[in-house]
């Protein structure tokens, strides 16, 4: 039997206070907001759902680069991310104890969450596709589901897409439990820096690696957006050591202490504005294959910021759930776990799941393990860096070209 596609039917809520949706979407962040836009577009009814009218200013997603720019471009919204972008930069002096060890080439955006996900949100120019609202309830089946609201609304779907991030009270409630991998896997920083004239500095994006494994600190990445010269530091140390505390305190100070390379290239400037800190456990979800119901982005799985996955992953899961399994999955009547473990088993989905935390494992030894291998690990994959970017400085294009071959 071939289920009615419902493109064209406006949203409607009954007298009973029930709305109707092809797909409930739960959580309006970057996840929840893009997958809004992308079923929209393509004509199904789409309920968001957030108890936030106003996204946080949280410390996370500040920048946009590679795979991430080539997904939003095939999925028709890099014009609006390049319009509400701070300042677009193509190159990143990359140092480690205060030598080049190579120049990064590539486009790249440096926005703030908050800015990005309001931009998500007003891809879908339709208000009455966002309720404000909370989420009480949710009860999953072979052929509908149903949603209750705080407000006492409820709202009846043929799917929900759970895009909660990190919190796991509705999944909890559906048998849905996060596994921990690593507890305090990682802990990330951002602040935002400026020379006290407002002059420029010297480079449009730097990255500046940790300069010993017992310092605990993976990399500094420094890049444009508003308001100054936005920075990222990335560590690998027990969120209660003190240098966490001396890092709020006195940044500037502590981070020239780990980081002395960084001087030359910064020369005078000040912390401006808030300090942030985020620690990172390292999850995946378990008992997640139920009928009618599917995991998004951070609620699937968690990622470590150092990796620099988690925007990508998300993106992997829009274009894939979105574009491919949703629509071929209304197209039939049921919503049975059969469909749902499709997404789950889509082939890019699991490269994107396991290189992320395939990278958060290396970026963590690469850091922080001192024993032999690891130390010579260390000392080639830079050294290879550097050669390499002299290589390609004397004779431009060969390595790419010698990477062409040997594919």
């Amino acid at each position: 039997m071939i289920a009615e596609k419902s493109a064209t039917k406006p949203i409607v809520a009954c007298e009973a206070e029930v709305i109707e949706a092809d797909v409930a979407i739960v959580g309006a962040g970057l996840a929840g907001s893009l997958a809004r836009a992308v079923l929209a577009r393509a004509g199904y009814r789409v309920i968001l759902i957030d108890k936030r009218s106003i996204p946080p200013d949280e410390f996370r997603v500040e920048k946009i680069a590679g795979r991430q720019i080539d997904i939003l471009r095939r999925l028709g919204f890099i014009d609006d991310v390049e319009a509400i972008a701070a300042q677009a930069y193509d190159r990143v002096l990359n140092i480690r104890s205060g030598k080049l060890v190579d120049i990064g080439v590539g486009r790249s955006y440096g926005i703030s969450y908050a800015n990005l996900v309001n931009m998500a949100r007003g891809l879908t120019p339709d208000a009455s596709s966002f309720l404000l609202d909370q989420v009480t309830n949710v009860s999953c089946s072979e052929q509908r589901q149903q949603l209750t609201l705080a407000s006492g609304r409820r709202v009846v779907s043929r799917l929900v897409i759970l895009a909660t991030g990190m919190t796991n009270v509705l999944g909890h409630s559906l048998g849905i439990r996060r596994r921990m991998l690593a507890a305090r896997h990682s802990v990330s920083f951002g602040f935002t820096i400026a020379r006290p004239d407002n002059a420029p500095f010297d480079f449009d994006a730097l990255t500046c690696y940790g300069e010993e494994a017992t310092d605990g600190v993976d990399y500094l990445s420094l890049f444009p957006m508003s308001g100054g010269m936005r920075a990222n530091l990335f560590m690998f140390r027990d969120p209660t050591d003190p240098i966490m505390r001396e890092l709020r305190r006195d940044t500037r100070r502590t981070l020239l202490r780990l980081m002395p390379g960084l001087q030359p290239y910064l020369g005078d400037f000040e912390v401006v504005g808030q300090v942030q800190n985020w620690v990172m456990d390292l999850t995946v979800t378990e008992g997640h294959l139920r009928p009618g119901v599917v995991l998004i982005g951070d609620a699937f799985q968690t990622n470590c910021p150092a990796a620099g996955t988690g925007v990508g992953r998300l993106l992997v899961d829009v274009e894939r759930l979105c574009t491919d399994y949703v629509p071929r999955w209304l197209e039939t009547a049921g919503m049975g776990v059969d469909k749902i473990a499709q997404f789950y088993s889509d082939r890019d989905k699991l490269a994107a799941d396991q290189h992320s935390l395939q990278l958060a494992s290396f970026r963590q030894a690469l850091t922080l393990n001192t024993d032999m291998r690891w130390n010579l690990r260390r000392k080639l994959h830079f050294l290879r860096r550097m050669i390499t970017h002299r290589v390609d400085r004397i004779h431009p294009g060969w390595v790419m070209r010698v990477r062409s071959a040997l594919r």
